[in-house]
């Protein structure tokens, strides 16, 4: 299973499915990260916390243990 937390700087992936559970899938949902959206990489924090990434033409910054949740393709 590849998740977001996998995809190297400057790749654009696409959602495949999101996993977790009630108020952690809601939120993940709420930033607009559901299925069939894509997702481009902009960067990572120096210790690998948290994700910058670009969603619907706005940027987010996502935990690690967020984007773990994350399948993407």
């Amino acid at each position: 299973m590849n998740t977001l937390k996998n995809v190297s700087v400057g790749k654009t992936v696409t959602v495949k499915r999101l996993h977790g559970e009630g108020p952690i899938k809601r939120r993940i949902m709420d930033m607009g990260i559901t299925k069939g959206v894509q997702v481009y990489v902009r960067k990572v924090a120096p210790l690998g916390d948290p994700i910058e990434v670009t969603v619907r033409d706005y940027e987010l910054s996502l935990r690690k243990a967020d984007a773990e949740m994350i399948e993407v393709e």
